[in-house]
């Protein structure tokens, strides 16, 4: 699994958001970032500013974002104790993350901590696979498997529908929130849609016959050449002022 080529795609996503969003904040290159959960820095090689951090629990994806993102300063932490000082950043963010922690308002209570007074703390995007929607109907057995797989994985799959209430809960002044109207909505290129396919075997391996795998991938494929597919997962943003 090329997981900077995943990262890369969700971040392709999320594009024109962070633009947006940036502009809105006056994104200055003095201004201190913070991206917790980096990855293999597919989010930090697109933002501009002489002051760029990037943290991640994983040893290896920083080895990766090394190389995508070599003027930043990384990290190896855990989320839920971030090793920063108060108001130490201008920019706090953080990109499909909060599904993954056991505690996502300690993480925003902790970002909101090493923000300075007036600063930004950012969700860029956090899905719900409660609502995913799925047509033909003989595909929706996928989001149903895909979300049990994330459950087995340790993920919250539905987190993105309590995004809002988290950044209430966490004492941060919401500015903005709402859907990612643009993620998924464009037809996938063919290396695209060979790259979902790869997260869903990798996924689904586990516990799904590998032929009841092929089977659906085919029917997919049809059901895309007929233009019937349809793949949707709200994804949420906030942002917000501590």
């Amino acid at each position: 699994m090329n997981w900077h080529a995943r990262y890369a795609q969700q971040a392709n996503w999320t594009r024109e958001l962070r633009k947006y969003i940036f502009q809105q904040i006056g994104l200055r290159t003095t201004d201190r970032i913070l991206e917790v959960g980096c990855g293999t820095g597919a989010i930090l090689s697109e933002i501009q500013t002489q002051a760029l951090h990037g943290l991640d629990i994983l040893p290896a994806s920083l080895m990766e974002a090394r190389i995508h993102a070599p003027t930043a300063s990384l990290a190896c932490a855990d989320a839920l104790s971030l090793p920063y000082a108060d108001h130490s950043f201008d920019i706090t963010l953080c990109h499909y993350l909060l599904l993954w922690v056991s505690n996502p308002q300690r993480v925003l209570v902790e970002m909101k901590r090493i923000t300075r007074p007036g600063g930004y703390v950012l969700a860029l995007a956090e899905p719900d696979y409660s609502a995913r929607a799925d047509k033909p109907a003989e595909l929706a057995v996928l989001g149903r498997w895909q979300t049990e797989s994330l459950q087995r994985q340790g993920a919250n799959p539905s987190l993105g529908g309590r995004l809002a209430e988290l950044f209430y809960q966490a004492g941060i002044e919401i500015i903005e929130t709402g859907a990612i109207e643009s993620q998924g909505n464009d037809a996938p290129t063919a290396n695209e849609w060979e790259l979902e396919w790869v997260v869903l075997e990798n996924d689904l391996a586990e516990f799904v016959p590998l032929e009841e795998i092929q089977r659906l991938k085919k029917l997919d494929e049809e059901a895309r050449e007929r233009g019937e597919r349809v793949l949707h997962v709200p994804t949420y943003f906030v942002w917000g002022r501590v």
